[in-house]
């Protein structure tokens, strides 16, 4: 069996996108998950990409890049107010860190 190549595999740490070396991988984690549910809240209310831009008061273009989750130009913060003119609350619980992680971590959680 010389010569026979044998593939390493790698356990993931649960963040692709900290796996992939993004160094702000924890902010791009919160902004997906947001985006998701914004996606959710957007499709939830039938609307069209002209509406929703009128209603986030952003270009039509701008809402594009929403649904296909290309968020360069968008902030939590900006994600956050956009679900909230969906007419949705958010609630931000600030409490001690599980003992599974080694930082503190943001996690978005839904309810229906």
């Amino acid at each position: 069996m010389a010569g026979k190549k044998r593939d390493v595999v790698v356990a993931g740490s649960g963040n692709v996108l900290q796996d992939l070396g993004f160094t702000d991988s924890e902010e791009r984690k919160l902004r997906v998950q947001l985006a998701v549910r914004l996606n959710d809240l957007i499709d939830e209310h039938r609307l069209a990409q002209d509406a929703v831009a009128k209603r986030f008061d952003i270009p039509q273009p701008h809402v594009s890049e929403l649904r296909n989750y290309k968020l360069s130009r968008f902030s939590s913060e900006r994600i956050v107010r956009f679900i909230t003119l969906l007419d949705r609350d958010i609630d931000i619980v600030i409490r001690p860190r599980d003992a599974s992680h080694k930082t503190g971590h943001v996690s978005v959680l839904f309810t229906v």
